[in-house]
């Protein structure tokens, strides 16, 4: 009776032992596989085989991850204190140098994130932060993936979301903007009067051709005034009626 229970008992270790080694692993999953603490290869997807005791298997994903950078302050490279956070798209192509080359890929790729961002902002100005944004985020990127090619990580996008600016410096932006707008309406306005005077210039040339049209002119002048009511009746006087009083 007793030898029968310890068999049926090692017989159930055995077939506990035996399930114990067949790992299932999805689609986008890879498992490294190390043999008495060395590398052995990289298994996956589907059904595969880690011998207990002698191998030990670490699961890595394929997907794209999404890592939020936290805010960073930054200072710009013409002293403006702003504080900007991002977000970075990174997935794993190489599952072995991901497990062996770094401890934790997630929290290195992180790390490396915030200083890059703040080391490649700080060379720019706060208007190119402003303006610029999608060159800056190719920068960025080209940085971080150059980096991190040695883990075994792709870098494929970075977008900053948000660069928050100083109380005192969004009020300077909107006098710098309402200052713009005030020349731009100067010239505007000069142009305008330029182009005014050249059709004068104009007009006094082809008037000056005819001694009649000036009376013509003149006429519609008074037919605009009446049409608004007006009783005031304005009379030209000619210069040259004045020339004689000159000469006395």
């Amino acid at each position: 009776m007793g030898y029968s229970f310890s068999f049926g008992v090692l017989l159930m270790l055995l077939v506990a032992l035996v399930l114990s080694a067949f790992r299932i692993l999805r689609e986008y999953e890879r498992g490294v596989v190390f043999q008495l603490g060395r590398f052995w290869k990289v298994k996956g997807p589907g059904l595969i085989l880690v011998i207990p005791g002698l191998q030990q298997m670490v699961r890595v994903d394929l997907r794209t991850l999404v890592l939020d950078v936290p805010t960073q302050d930054v200072i710009s490279r013409d002293n403006v204190s702003v504080k900007v956070n991002a977000v970075i798209y990174y997935r794993v192509l190489d599952a072995q140098k991901a497990i062996i080359q770094v401890e934790d890929y997630h929290a290195a790729t992180s790390q490396l994130a915030q200083t890059t961002l703040r080391s490649v902002l700080g060379k720019h100005e706060l208007d190119d932060m402003l303006a610029e944004r999608e060159q800056l985020n190719t920068d960025i990127q080209q940085v971080l993936d150059a980096q991190t090619d040695a883990w075994g990580i792709k870098v494929s996008n970075v977008e900053i979301k948000h660069v928050d600016l100083d109380e005192s410096m969004v009020r300077a932006i909107a006098r710098q903007a309402e200052a713009e707008r005030e020349r731009r309406a100067k010239v505007i306005h000069a142009e305008g009067e330029l182009q005014a005077s050249e059709k004068l210039m104009q007009a006094a040339e082809v008037l000056a051709r005819q001694p009649g049209a000036m009376q013509l002119r003149y006429m519609q002048t008074l037919s605009s005034i009446a049409v608004d009511k007006n009783s005031t009746i304005i009379f030209p006087l000619p210069i040259d009626l004045l020339g004689g009083f000159r000469r006395e």
